[in-house]
């Protein structure tokens, strides 16, 4: 793939992506102060205001709070996930329209099939601890993220990767291949969140090493972690700041306070509630990303009434989109048409908006036998729970009843999470290949739908195997009319992304992914001088 367009994943990335029927919710905390600045490049006397400058603390508030996060690169706890772009850097990273570009890798291209890549790393590069970056390095970190003993939830993005067939080309570069034959195009995307490159003597607790923009400097688990600028950073000239501090919080209304205090110069994934007031603070600034984060709700096929697709249908029908976006998103988002990846260039936008008709749906329930329908929708606290508030008032307006059950997060994730006959869902904007190996393609790692068709899969497997854009376009489109049509899933909308910083954090813009406040490298202050 070219540095511009390589082919994600992230299912919650936020491996508590916020979509999954909770919030978007990474970071927690204490407050802190600005503390002392280390030595920095010297730059001019005079700066524009809209130039990057050098030194300062940036300080990210987050929400976690999780007395057990930690600084693992590859099974990540809790806020572990945005330190991680702090401390590590992938051969891929995303770009801001959500697709991936390369990063650590100057060159990662599929054979005919994609049944085989070939990576190959940019040269010079360097750990934290001066260490080269080379071949040992990235094949050790494939297999430790593989590894069934570190049992990383995110080694299922790779399932098919031959861990015990890598081989190794010369000192950059190394051939991957796929078990049992496979076709794997999906690759970056799939990798590109928890595959952070670390040293064959990495360790998570005694050596956090990798060659992120910042070297970690103290962690405290559910408080804060502070890391320093790493002068040998492969993006030349970055990052900014001399240093960087995380602060974990772990309610909304103490981390917005700690913003228009001015404690904190950044906060991430703030909640529509807060928006009135953010858009009002002159000291702040708001940034809404418009991404492809979507909504759902999910329904079960293995159970009925969803196993007839009239039912399907009907749901699909008698929710109100317009009401549901603007009730529970506040309006900061837009109407879906039950299918995810909007930004993926090879979705299929020749599928109109799915039509509000609860006559035609009233109606469609009467010929599958359903009359004064009873169901449980089982949701968690968040954008999912006000969702399934709405869509059961719609539901009641033609005599169907939906009993909301709200649940924890834990148990909504837990082992039920794929038993129930309805309950929303969710998942960040990623691309087509990637959303659907966690959501319904025939190997899915979390088909909650049970979706299983035998065309969708003869399609679904051969754009897999096609890196032909064009080409894998073609066969997407037809995989996206499957799902259209009958599919399990009532994508209602999807979420925009709110972020603030202050005014005095330069480098921070929206973007279509989730990462405005997360690209470490970009961002500095202003006032430094």
């Amino acid at each position: 793939m070219s540095d511009d367009h390589s082919l994600f994943s992230r299912r919650d990335f936020l491996g508590h992506s916020a979509l999954l029927g909770g919030g978007l919710l990474l970071g927690g905390g204490l407050l802190a102060g600005c503390g002392p600045s280390g030595d920095k490049p010297a730059t001019a006397v005079a700066v524009a205001d809209d130039q990057p400058r050098y030194g300062g603390r940036l300080r990210l508030g987050i929400l976690d709070g999780n007395q057990s996060g930690n600084l693992d690169a590859h099974k990540p706890i809790g806020s572990g996930i945005v330190r991680g772009f702090a401390l590590y850097s992938k051969l891929w990273e995303w770009d801001e329209q959500m697709q991936p570009r390369l990063a650590l890798a100057e060159f990662a291209e599929p054979n005919a099939d994609a049944s085989s890549w070939t990576l190959r790393l940019r040269p010079d590069l360097e750990f934290h601890h001066g260490k080269t970056i080379d071949a040992d390095d990235l094949i050790f970190s494939i297999r430790r993220l593989t590894d069934p003993q570190l049992a990383s939830p995110y080694a299922a993005l790779l399932h098919w990767v031959d861990r015990d067939n890598l081989v190794r080309l010369d000192s950059r570069t190394v051939r991957l291949n796929f078990r049992e034959g496979r076709s794997y195009m999906p690759l970056a995307e799939t990798w590109v969140n928890f595959g952070g490159i670390v040293p064959v003597d990495y360790h998570p607790v005694s050596n956090p090493v990798g060659a992120g923009p910042y070297k970690l400097k103290s962690f405290t688990p559910g408080q804060r972690s502070l890391f320093t600028r790493f002068e040998n950073y492969y993006k030349d000239g970055k990052p900014y700041a001399d240093e960087l501090e995380i602060i974990d919080f772990k309610d909304q209304v103490s981390r917005l306070a700690a913003l228009r205090s001015g404690q904190i110069d950044m906060a991430n994934v703030m909640p529509t509630e807060q928006l009135q007031v953010l858009q009002g603070d002159p000291r702040l600034k708001l940034l809404k990303s418009v991404t492809g984060n979507w909504l759902s709700f999910d329904m079960n096929l293995d159970k009925p009434p969803f196993n007839d697709p009239r039912v399907r249908e009907a749901f699909r029908l008698l929710a109100d989109r317009d009401e549901l976006v603007r009730r529970a998103l506040n309006g900061q988002g837009r109407v879906a048409n039950d299918l995810y990846a909007p930004s993926d260039p090879t979705f299929n936008h020749t599928l109109g908006p799915r039509p509000h008709d609860p006559q035609r749906a009233a109606q469609l329930l009467k010929d599958a036998g359903y009359v004064n329908l009873e169901l449980e929708l089982v949701t968690t606290p968040g954008p999912g729970l006000t969702s399934a508030l709405v869509l059961a008032e719609q539901a009641k307006r033609i005599g169907v009843t939906l009993k909301v059950k709200q649940v924890d997060l834990a148990t909504f994730q837990g082992p039920l999470r794929n038993d129930w006959t309805l309950s929303t869902g969710g998942s960040i904007g990623a691309p087509f290949l990637a959303s659907a190996i966690h959501t319904d393609a025939p190997f899915a790692v979390a088909n909650k739908t049970h979706f299983q068709d035998t065309q969708f899969s003869e399609l679904f497997l051969a754009a897999m195997a096609q890196p032909d854009l064009e080409k894998r376009k073609a066969l997407v489109h037809q995989v996206q009319q499957i799902q259209y049509e009958r599919g399990g899933m009532l994508i209602w909308g999807y979420a925009d992304l709110l972020d603030s910083v202050a005014n005095r954090v330069g480098g921070a813009a929206a973007e279509q992914s989730l990462f405005s406040t997360w690209r470490f490298e970009k961002l500095w202050l202003k006032d430094t001088a």
